[in-house]
């Protein structure tokens, strides 16, 4: 049974103790992921394939079904084996892979199967466009450190802007912690990130603004719709798996909302093959 009103969520700021947690954990995980993205190839395949099963057995968690093992399992193997197929460079049979698990949960789920099907979805959107936006030989490193850079730095730019700044709630009802001094400080952060893309010489500066300001857009919208998720089920945290983060919900919401869009758009301008290039080249 699902409840009608959610738990109010915490609104006390972070403590000293959780700032520097949080620190360090991003000092830990920052350069390990950017190495295994550097790597490309399998070693990324298989990182992305374990944070998309993770993202949804905590999705999972969240809405209270984490319980229930077989929907748990038959979306962790499906997610499994289309990272299987990417991993040989089979989009279309991981596609396939993920049509068919997607029926499977739909099916056997008992429980809130709208949003165990939402999570999967979710689950899957991230897996698939992480490692296609990557694939392309000449610019997929590029065009995935541009969107982990700009996503980070919307974090980072909303954080100390919404703590030192303050003012009015950007969506109280949703996440009682931002604010529109936050948002606008995390705008600003993307679009340094995106002119020292400019600067480099990869890409074309208004363009590349364009893109970087459209992507800090969208991460904010991702962070906020796991916040209503969470508050919908009276969740804090999505668990507790990354000290001072909370879970990989908590860390990567900006980032899959962020690269899905990047990679529909990479699509569009550089096809199946070219998705990184499609991205970064004008």
């Amino acid at each position: 049974m699902t409840q009608d009103k959610a738990a109010p969520a915490a609104t006390s700021e972070p403590s000293s103790r959780n700032l520097l947690m949080r620190v360090i954990a991003a000092l830990v995980l920052a350069p390990v992921a950017i190495a295994i993205a550097y790597a490309g190839g399998v070693l990324w395949t298989l990182l992305v394939t374990l944070a998309a099963i993770g993202l949804y057995v905590e999705w999972l968690m969240v809405i209270g079904v984490g319980h229930t093992l077989r929907v748990t399992v038959a979306g962790a193997l499906a997610l499994a084996a289309a990272g299987l197929c990417l991993g040989t460079g089979r989009l279309d049979a991981s596609l396939s892979v993920l049509a068919v698990g997607l029926i499977v949960v739909a099916v056997i789920s008992s429980e809130q199967r709208r949003w165990t099907i939402a999570g999967f979805c979710y689950a899957a959107v991230a897996e698939v466009a992480s490692v296609v936006l990557r694939q392309d030989p000449e610019e997929g490193f590029v065009a995935l450190m541009f969107v982990l850079l700009v996503v980070w730095a919307t974090d980072i730019g909303g954080y100390f802007a919404g703590r030192s700044i303050g003012g009015p709630k950007l969506w109280p009802r949703v996440s009682p912690k931002k604010t529109w001094a936050g948002a606008v400080g995390s705008f600003v952060g993307s679009l340094v990130v995106a002119a020292g893309f400019a600067v480099f010489g990869l890409g074309a500066v208004v363009p590349v603004l364009v893109l970087g300001a459209v992507l800090s857009v969208v991460s904010q919208f991702g962070d906020l719709f796991e916040s209503a998720v969470k508050r919908r089920f009276g969740v804090k945290d999505s668990s507790h798996l990354i000290p001072g983060h909370g879970g990989l919900m908590d860390r990567l919401d900006g980032f899959v909302a962020a690269v899905a869009v990047a990679a529909i758009f990479g699509f569009l301008r550089g096809g199946a093959d070219g998705v990184g290039h499609g991205l970064m080249v004008w």
